[in-house]
């Protein structure tokens, strides 16, 4: 499988994952390199990229990710049968926990 058909696969699956959560999710344009171009567009304010590998460089994947949009970047990644995983800055984290839970302080 070439490396075009494997992102494919992986945008649908990370489409599929989401429309299980209710959400209305595409792959997006396929224009490579520009904030209108994340791998996945799903109506939240979240870049998200999707990266199949068994050998993932995840932070030149958040690199490509910030570079690409300026919402907050997402990965979703996953090896050949393991479950998805998401990653995100530790910034981008904490705000979205502050958000669903406020500090006591």
């Amino acid at each position: 499988m070439n490396s075009r058909q494997k992102g494919k696969r992986g945008e649908l699956e990370c489409v599929h994952w989401l429309r299980r959560f209710g959400y209305t999710a595409r792959r997006g344009q396929q224009f490579k390199g520009t904030a209108d171009s994340p791998d996945v567009i799903a109506g939240i304010p979240y870049h998200i990229e999707v990266k199949l590998r068994e050998a993932l460089n995840l932070h030149k994947a958040m690199e490509q990710a910030v570079k690409e949009s300026p919402k907050v970047p997402v990965i979703y990644h996953r090896k050949n049968r393991t479950e998805p995983l998401i990653t995100m800055r530790a910034d981008d984290w904490i705000e979205l926990v502050k958000a669903v839970y406020p500090p006591t302080e």
